[in-house]
């Protein structure tokens, strides 16, 4: 059944020593380190300021940096039957870069400086769970169960770390694990929009294996006799791609390692790492189409596509959701062997090529709500209605020749009262002429 399977994976890494005052070459000098000169990233700050070889001028102002990128991508194509193609994609990618401040003084001593480190995250995961649930600007299933889900994660914190709950605040969260602790708004939203279990899905922000996503085409109804007398070609095609992204994740300089049970204004961990917001993002390309041509030269296509994203700020606790609907209905028609008679060049001749028509009708409903966990408001902030109509018909005057009439109509509805509606018409002839055989 697996036809293929295809598994890439790369890492690069990269170091800058600033200050560095000696000589380098390849080969004919080892310094900082032979390693260091073939590639490799150890660390080598501490042996250049032990040895003198880094500037010691007091105003010299560039940092130490070290960047790491890794790369997963797994790809598969199977066939369970001859007229079912599956392919299989799955990916991950990290990329942080991590600074310090430049110190050949406590280097020489072999104390390393305050690093910040920052960089994004992402991978693909499956929200297909939830994607059909009731939400609107008015109510959501799956935020109502976003939030209830917080508690669940905030005592399970306390258990998996052997704390003492101690005394609960007034929603009913341990101490130290508020409704809006980092720890705790995570995981809670991760497993609402995926449709996990918020006592068992992982804790960790940074997730390991990617899920892969799909696109499935399906040729089969032209076997059964009824399709093949009438159709000359059908198709069924569906497919699906979600991502888990961390769009900046960063140290948090106000947290102390000799400290880590430190806690903040509002009474909870400080967390090491601070992420500014993470997004859960799925598309359907398309959620079913229907692709087919009739023996009498009738071309038909129907699309459903339907797409999502959520973007939850841990700096205002506000999740921004985009979602959106899209219906296609296609027609097309070949008009085989049209005779043409003309004088173009002075010369009367006639031209004997296809007239093809081709017609889209389109529906796009797009809206934007921004809901509160704080407080029991949502609004919609943006969105749109969009209806667009295109048709062209084309006619090859030459072998290289192409001639064409095009037409599109496009309308749309904003969703906020402060934008107007607005209407767009192209239409127009275009001559296209190939230089190739």
């Amino acid at each position: 059944m697996v036809k293929r399977v295809n598994v890439n994976y790369s890492e690069n890494r990269g170091t800058v020593l600033p200050g560095y005052t000696q000589s380098i070459g390849f080969i004919g000098t080892s310094r900082p380190t032979l390693g260091f000169v073939f590639g490799s990233q150890s660390d080598v700050r501490f042996e250049a300021a032990r040895r003198g070889w880094l500037t010691d001028y007091p105003e010299y102002s560039n940092q130490f940096m070290q960047n790491i990128n890794r790369q997963l991508n797994v790809t598969a194509t199977a066939q369970p039957t001859q007229d079912l193609t599956i392919d299989l994609t799955a990916d991950r990618n990290f990329m942080s870069s991590s600074q310090e401040t430049y110190s050949p003084e406590d280097w020489a001593n072999g104390q390393p400086g305050l690093i910040n480190e920052m960089g994004n995250f992402s991978i693909s995961t499956m929200m297909i769970g939830t994607v059909f649930s009731k939400s609107d600007e008015f109510d959501s299933e799956t935020f109502e169960q976003f939030k209830q889900n917080r508690i669940t994660v905030a005592n399970r914190l306390v258990t998996d770390r052997g704390e003492n709950p101690g005394q609960l605040d007034e929603d009913g969260f341990p101490e130290r694990y508020g409704k809006t602790q980092q720890d705790v708004l995570l995981p809670a939203f991760f497993a609402a929009y995926t449709g996990q279990d918020a006592e068992s899905v992982n804790l960790d922000a940074f997730r390991e294996i990617p899920i892969p996503n799909w696109n499935i085409k399906y040729t089969g109804l032209m076997r059964l006799e009824f399709f093949k007398r009438n159709f000359r070609r059908i198709s069924l095609s569906h497919g699906y791609q979600s991502n888990y992204t961390i769009n900046q994740f960063q140290t948090n300089l106000d947290y102390n390692d000799e400290n880590p049970f430190e806690t903040n204004q509002a009474g909870d961990y400080k967390n090491p790492t601070l992420f500014s917001n993470i997004v859960l993002s799925e598309l359907f390309t398309p959620l079913l189409q229907v692709d087919l041509e009739t023996t009498n030269n009738i071309q038909f296509l129907g699309r459903l596509e339907k797409d999502r994203q959520l973007s939850l700020s841990f700096d205002n606790n506000i999740l921004t959701e985009i979602s959106g609907n899209q219906y296609t209905l296609g027609m097309g028609y070949r008009l085989k062997d049209m005779k043409i008679v003309t004088a173009l060049g002075g010369r009367r001749r006639v031209l004997s090529s296809d007239l093809n028509f081709k017609a889209d009708v389109s529906y796009r409903r797009n809206k934007t709500i921004v809901r509160y966990l704080d407080l029991s408001n949502n609004q919609v902030i943006a969105g749109q209605d969009i209806w667009s109509i295109n048709f062209v018909t084309d006619y090859a005057i030459t072998r290289n020749l192409t001639a064409l009439f095009y037409y599109e109509h496009t309308f749309s509805e904003y969703a906020v009262s402060t934008a107007f509606p607005q209407t767009t018409i192209r239409s127009g002839i275009t001559l296209r002429y190939n230089f190739g055989n």
